[in-house]
C-alpha cells in the first residue's frame, strides 16, 4: 500500500507559479489502492499557499505555530490545532514562529464526499457525519479534547491494513460529528453555495489580500486579478464578504499586529510596519478603531491579565 507521508517541499519549487495564481486549486489524487489520502507533512515551516481544492480536508497540526487562513478568517494556531475544510474552501497555515531546530508537522486527511459511494452518507447510521461535511464550508475548528481523534489520526498513517485505515477514518468523522465543543471560522462568505466564476473570482482576491497584506497592496492590481475594474470590484468585494477591500485589509493587518504585540518585545512601530502600515500614525487610528486601545495600551493590558 502506498504512505502519503512526505514533506511539502515540492511547494517549494512551485512556490511563485502559486503566488501569481493566488487562491491556487490544488490537484489531489488518491492511491488507487485507497479512496481517500491521509498524509504527514513535515518541513521547516509550512509553505503551502493560500489554496482551495474540491476535497474535504481534516488538518491536525502536531507540531508549530502561526498564522490560520480559512476563507476570509485568520487566526493563530498552535499545536493541537484541528480543522474541518468543507470542498472549495481556501486556506493555509502559515509558520511564523519557529525555533532555529524546530519543524512545522501536520497530518491531513483529504477525500470526496462521495469517496465511498454516491448515497453513503445519507444513510441513518452517518446521518451525522452528514451534517458535519454540510456544516463545514465555513471551516470548523474543534476546540474540545480532542486527544483521542489525534491518536486516531496518527494511527490513520501507520496502519498497513486498508481496511483498518478506512474504518479509523470513519470513526474520526463520527467522534467529530457528535461533538458540541467547536466553532465555525468563516461566516462571511457562503463558499458551497457561490457559482464556480464567483468562487475563482473570490478565492483569487481573498489570496492577494493573504500573500500581501504585510506588503504594499493594491486595489487596482487586485482587481485585476479578478478582471474587474477598480469600482466594479469594489461593489464585487463589499457584496461578497459584507466589507470594504481595504477594511479586509485592514482586519488582516491589526489581527497580525495584535499576535506579534503580545507573543514579541519588538517595538511598537516596528509591529505597525510589519503589519502592513506604512504610516504609523494611522496603525494607531485603525488599531484603536477596532480594538477600542492604542497598541501599547493592548499590550499592556494583556501582559497585566496573563500574569
Amino acid at each position: 500500500m502506498d504512505y502519503f507521508i512526505h514533506s511539502r517541499l515540492h511547494y517549494s519549487t512551485k512556490r511563485q507559479y502559486f503566488q501569481e495564481l493566488k487562491a491556487s486549486f490544488e490537484s489531489i489524487k488518491a492511491s488507487s489502492l485507497t479512496s481517500f489520502i491521509a498524509r504527514r507533512f513535515e518541513e521547516d515551516s509550512f509553505s503551502a499557499p493560500y489554496h482551495f481544492h474540491p476535497e474535504y480536508e481534516l488538518t491536525l497540526i502536531v507540531k508549530g505555530s502561526g498564522k490560520r487562513y480559512v476563507g476570509s478568517h485568520m487566526n493563530d494556531y498552535l499545536a493541537g490545532d484541528l480543522v474541518l475544510l468543507g470542498s472549495n474552501l481556501p486556506h493555509c497555515w502559515k509558520t511564523t514562529k519557529a525555533g532555529k531546530d524546530e519543524k512545522s508537522i501536520s497530518i491531513v486527511i483529504q477525500f470526496q464526499q462521495t469517496f465511498l459511494g454516491e448515497g453513503f452518507f445519507a444513510a441513518p447510521e452517518t446521518k451525522n457525519i452528514l451534517r458535519l461535511l454540510n456544516n463545514s464550508g465555513h471551516g470548523i475548528l474543534f476546540n474540545g479534547n480532542t486527544t483521542d481523534v489525534q491518536k486516531k489520526m496518527e494511527d490513520t498513517i501507520s496502519e498497513r491494513d486498508p481496511f483498518k485505515q478506512l474504518m479509523t477514518v470513519l470513526s474520526i468523522l463520527n467522534e467529530l460529528a457528535v461533538t458540541g465543543e467547536h466553532v465555525y471560522l468563516d461566516s462571511q462568505i457562503a463558499y458551497p453555495a457561490l457559482s464556480l466564476n464567483e468562487k475563482e473570482r473570490i478565492h483569487a482576491a481573498m489570496g492577494y489580500i493573504v500573500e500581501n497584506f504585510q506588503n504594499n497592496i493594491s486595489l487596482k492590481t487586485a482587481a485585476a486579478k479578478v478582471n474587474m475594474t477598480p469600482g466594479a470590484f469594489c461593489k464585487y468585494f463589499k457584496k461578497m464578504t459584507r466589507k470594504t477591500f481595504i477594511g479586509v485589509v485592514n482586519d488582516y493587518r491589526v489581527d497580525f499586529a495584535i499576535g506579534q504585540l503580545v507573543s514579541t518585545e519588538k517595538s511598537i512601530v516596528e509591529v505597525g510596519f510589519e503589519s502592513g502600515f506604512n504610516d504609523i500614525s494611522n496603525f494607531y487610528k485603525t488599531f484603536k478603531d477596532r480594538t477600542k486601545l492604542s497598541p501599547l495600551s493592548y499590550r499592556k493590558t494583556f501582559m497585566n491579565q496573563v500574569k
